[in-house]
């Protein structure tokens, strides 16, 4: 039985704010015995490491254009943001980097109709804004979130949502026509030169059989493995199929990831959270109800 295309971007959808919501846990865990510096890099490299092979022959398959496109997209998708995320939340809540970085869509538009010459629908960009109330209700309802004490560290994850947005662009523009697993492998792997020469030049993290190390090194493998390498591959395939607007919409579906977690570990979920989540959904369900633009 053939799945629907539509069917398809909604369970890519799922899967990435699965792997994405999980993310900030995994971060977390990883800065608890190493910097910021060695996580993003361990994150980068190791993401790198999965793709190596394919990038041999992938390397030899693209047209120089196409290695400079995918090279500029590994850097703004995954390069930068990876380093700005780990060091921008040593000094600002999990609450307000969810907050800010659910600025992605709206940059993705600015950019996309700036740059890209995007077309876009008026219920698309109204989906887009309600989504992002609903995010930022939900946040705001949230124990634990604080007001900014640095700004330039909170600047640190709006820069990384521009990236972001910029990147969404320039994957649909340039990229979408070829294999995703190329592309992602000549991207990851191109980046995972500098971050392993900022690597080095930091320090390697002594290694040790100590169980905080190993609850460290295996989340920042994981988070490389699953929220870098995988993710990327199928947020490039959902892209191509959905758009880059309601593929952007995966920002708003990380705190409903993060809201189930706290079911999981039996946190109580009340009405207030519950109606924000129906708002983000809704966000969502507009943004993806016409297919005619992107």
């Amino acid at each position: 039985m053939k799945l629907s295309g539509l069917l398809i971007s909604w369970i890519l959808f799922i899967a990435l704010a699965l792997i994405w919501g999980s993310s900030f846990i995994l971060m977390k865990l990883g800065m608890e015995t190493f910097s910021p510096i060695q996580v993003a890099s361990i994150r980068i490299i190791a993401a790198a490491v999965v793709f190596l092979p394919v990038a041999v022959k992938a390397f030899k398959r693209l047209t120089n254009a196409q290695l400079g496109y995918a090279i500029a997209s590994g850097l703004l998708g995954s390069f930068f943001p990876a380093y700005l995320f780990c060091i921008a939340e040593t000094k600002i809540d999990s609450a307000m980097a969810g907050m800010l970085n659910a600025l992605t869509p709206v940059f993705v538009i600015i950019i996309g109709v700036s740059f890209y010459k995007l077309t876009i629908s008026r219920i698309k960009i109204f989906g887009v804004f309600i989504a992002l109330a609903g995010c930022v209700l939900l946040l705001m309802a949230q124990s634990g979130f604080t007001h900014i004490e640095d700004p330039l560290f909170a600047g640190m994850i709006v820069l990384a949502t521009v990236l972001y947005g910029w990147n969404v662009n320039l994957v649909k523009k340039h990229l979408s026509h070829l294999y995703s697993i190329d592309v992602v492998a000549v991207a990851l792997v191109s980046c995972s030169i500098p971050s392993l020469i900022i690597l080095i030049l930091f320090g390697f993290p002594s290694f040790s059989f100590d169980k905080a190390f190993l609850i460290s090194f295996a989340s920042s493998i994981v988070l490389g493995v699953a929220g870098t390498a995988i993710a990327t591959i199928l947020f490039y395939k959902l892209i191509r199929k959905a758009g880059v607007v309601f593929s952007s919409m995966v920002t708003y579906a990380i705190p409903v990831v993060a809201i189930m977690w706290g079911v999981v570990f039996r946190e109580v979920v009340g009405w207030v959270t519950l109606m924000c989540l129906f708002i983000i959904l809704t966000g969502v369900y507009l943004v993806n109800r016409n297919r005619s633009v992107n």
